[in-house]
């Protein structure tokens, strides 16, 4: 009942579980796409890619949640068209086009915060205000992680063979392929502005890749892999407000540094491949 206690006596703390909550169960799922799709990165850059959008709309609305989510948005998409078309165009690889893209957005955002903002609002907007949380983000948060849910159980099987064999899925049906991945990128920007809302540009991305990457060592199939990301997630979430309630530590940071723990407890003990992990007794004449 220690552990449950902060839950049961504030609010803040139970508003900002159940942001994480929301978050673990839509958010962890893309970032296992992203990670099957090898681009794990990617998810990094467009976190960082919708501080402009959200930086113009905090110079116009000031802390307005529907303005700063619809400039980041708009900002995230726009930088996910940009690098995907010189990535086409150009001999430039998709890679080092989202690099350069993501690392002009986020220059350009601190900039246009700092020319209105302090300090204050500047830590705010990178990093987040967890226990801050009010009932229009939680239902914002809550709304996307819904239509997220809703969305990929619709492309989930043109998904899973674009993550496996987009070429496969482009020889059967171009216009199909572009479709699901253009779906699947709106969804990512989605829930990253939704994260952004809770923990900041800076600290989003942690609860959607690190429970996806810590969830290679606890599943081999795909449903697993999704399952152990999702209860990882809730498990990061829990513990990071645990000890931030208990050890006076900034709650967003201390949920992705939970989850950070249980990726490297993950990589020692997980059994599909963890490091202290037995392995299998070799004679030296299995075919190869």
């Amino acid at each position: 009942m220690t552990l449950l206690h902060p839950f049961i006596e504030f609010g803040f703390m139970r508003r900002a579980l159940v942001a994480c909550i929301a978050l673990s169960l839509s958010a962890t799922p893309l970032g296992v796409f992203l990670l099957l799709r090898r681009m794990s990165l990617v998810g990094d850059a467009l976190s960082h890619a919708v501080l402009p959008g959200a930086a113009i709309g905090y110079l116009i609305s000031g802390l307005s949640l529907v303005a700063m989510g619809i400039g980041g948005i708009i900002a995230g998409l726009s930088v996910a068209l940009l690098s995907g078309a010189v990535s086409r165009y150009t001999p430039l690889k998709e890679d080092a086009s989202f690099a350069g893209f993501y690392l002009g957005s986020l220059a350009t955002g601190v900039t246009l915060v700092s020319l209105r903002g302090s300090s204050i609002d500047l830590l705010h907007v990178l990093f987040g205000s967890l226990l801050a949380v009010d009932n229009p983000s939680i239902l914002l948060v809550s709304t996307i992680s819904a239509l997220t849910m809703a969305v990929l159980a619709l492309i989930y099987r043109p998904l899973v063979i674009d993550a496996f064999d987009p070429g496969f899925l482009r020889a059967q049906n171009r216009w199909v392929a572009t479709l699901v991945h253009g779906i699947f990128l709106v969804l990512v920007v989605t829930n990253l502005v939704a994260g952004f809302q809770v923990l900041g540009t800076l600290m989003c991305v942690g609860l959607m890749m690190l429970p996806a990457a810590a969830a290679r060592f606890w599943g081999r199939e795909l449903p697993a892999m999704i399952a152990a990301a999702m209860i990882l997630a809730l498990l990061a979430s829990f513990s990071g407000l645990i000890a931030s309630f208990f050890l006076s530590l900034p709650a967003g940071p201390a949920v992705v540094l939970s989850a950070a723990v249980l990726f490297f407890i993950s990589i020692l003990v997980g059994p599909c491949g963890g490091i202290l992990r037995p392995r299998p007794f070799s004679t030296g004449k299995e075919k190869v």
